[in-house]
């Protein structure tokens, strides 16, 4: 049996902190108009009232690495 994919697992408030400043989104604002979410949205998940989507915790997870891989 294979190990789950890391890429496919929820995200922290903290690893969302992380993936936002690691992309240059100082403000929930920033990421909110990027990834098509409202503001308000991305406040629940930053103070962990609600789970960050899988689907978008993989599109940070998936940036970051291509931003890395970039340089």
């Amino acid at each position: 049996m294979t190990a789950p994919d890391p890429r496919l697992a929820s995200m922290s408030p903290d690893e969302l902190r992380s993936h936002m400043r690691a992309l240059g989104y100082k403000t929930q604002n920033e990421l909110a108009a990027a990834i098509g979410v409202s503001r308000s949205a991305v406040s629940l998940w930053l103070e962990g009232k609600v789970g960050v989507p899988r689907p978008v915790a993989m599109l940070l997870r998936m940036l970051v690495a291509a931003q890395r891989r970039a340089f």
